[in-house]
């Protein structure tokens, strides 16, 4: 169930105020000071809600996903150092709580490891021939574990150990995931340019 987020702007807010530096923007936020929390969603909402998209099923499930997410922002917004990157922060916890959302949506499995073993990438550049967009929607069409695996690895540059930490699965079934994840993207991309 989604809870939308409706930050409405502040009447006092003045108009000709065009953004405010992030320290400032934060102590607002972590006043509860609504204006400065819309401004901080609208901020991040476009390249977060891509993040979460490309954990998801669909966009409903990104939507929702993206703002569950913001409520913990929000709420840990306490927990940010100033100075640090608040991208790569929100980033972290759009990544944790698609994480949260995949575990609980499915349960976990182990994969036939001797099927990752046997199977090769032909042509790892291939993926490169597509749009961005072709891609995503490949993306959201690979099983939960598969795409998770995917996104983690491939993308956001974990470890096998660290996506089996995240995930709770095992080393070996993370290297599996992956590798029928590229399988199936690639028997997918193939399909849709034929």
């Amino acid at each position: 169930m989604a809870i939308a987020l409706n930050i409405p702007s502040k009447t006092y807010r003045k108009e000709n105020q065009k953004s405010v530096n992030e320290a400032s923007l934060i102590a607002a936020c972590l006043n509860e000071e609504r204006w400065a929390q819309k401004e901080l969603y609208e901020k991040f909402f476009g390249k977060m809600m891509g993040v979460c998209l490309r954990y998801s099923n669909n966009g409903e499930d990104a939507k929702d996903i993206l703002n569950e997410g913001f409520i913990k922002v929000f709420r840990y917004l306490h927990r940010y150092k100033v100075g640090t990157s608040l991208n790569g922060w929100i980033r972290r916890i759009m990544i944790n709580t698609s994480i949260d959302f995949y575990r609980k949506s499915i349960r976990h499995r182990t994969e036939d490891l001797e099927y990752a073993v046997n199977t090769k990438s032909t042509n790892e550049d291939a993926i490169s021939n597509y749009s961005a967009k072709e891609i995503l929607a490949l993306i959201q069409k690979l099983p939960p574990s598969y795409r998770a695996v995917f996104n983690l690895y491939a993308i956001e540059g974990y470890s096998h150990r660290e996506c089996a930490q995240q995930l709770g699965i095992s080393e070996s079934t993370s290297r599996s995931n992956l590798v029928k994840a590229r399988t199936k993207l690639k028997v997918m991309l193939e399909k849709l340019y034929k």
